[in-house]
């Protein structure tokens, strides 16, 4: 059961390349960000297991995970989510683990997703094999200091909420 206010997932495949890092950054995340606000964990392809976490409720969700190569691997990009078009794009699937089979199984099952802000990395291959690639790999400390920083704006603005 999640009793924090942030989730900080990632998600992919290992077995897929690049689809590795979100998994690869969440073992990076230092883990003095873990605290009575903030838990991290590593979801894999568990996309269902996220969707009934999420049920469980959380302030705010941060998503780690590679997204589709728009001409720069290696690219990190931080956005906040856009739940309906993702959702809306993908129908109930146990077994996928994308954001909008996540939020769309969320939906089915009666939840709503929270703020959710997605740090991605443009991928270079996603065939089947372990291990980033250069590009991808070489991106994985940005992608951690993009957590911290995305993670202290949570929480300031949770402090300020709460004070």
């Amino acid at each position: 059961m999640i009793t924090s206010r942030i989730l900080v997932a990632g998600i992919g495949n290992i077995f897929l390349g690049d689809d590795g890092f979100g998994p690869e950054v969440m073992r990076h995340v230092p883990q003095e960000l873990l605290g009575p606000h903030v838990e991290l964990v590593d979801y894999g392809i568990r996309g269902m297991h996220l969707a009934y976490d999420l049920l469980d409720g959380c302030d705010a969700l941060v998503l780690v995970d590679a997204i589709p190569d728009n001409g720069a691997p290696g690219t990190v990009h931080v956005f906040e989510a856009d739940h309906e078009s993702l959702a809306a794009t993908t129908g109930l699937d146990a077994h996928a683990m994308d954001p909008g089979a996540v939020f769309a199984s969320l939906n089915a099952l009666g939840g709503t997703p929270p703020y959710t802000i997605v740090i991605g990395c443009e991928v270079a291959n996603v065939d089947e094999g372990i291990g980033l690639s250069d590009a991808v790999a070489n991106a994985v400390p940005d992608a951690v200091r993009a957590v911290e920083d995305v993670l202290s704006d949570l929480l300031a603005r949770t402090s300020v909420r709460e004070g």
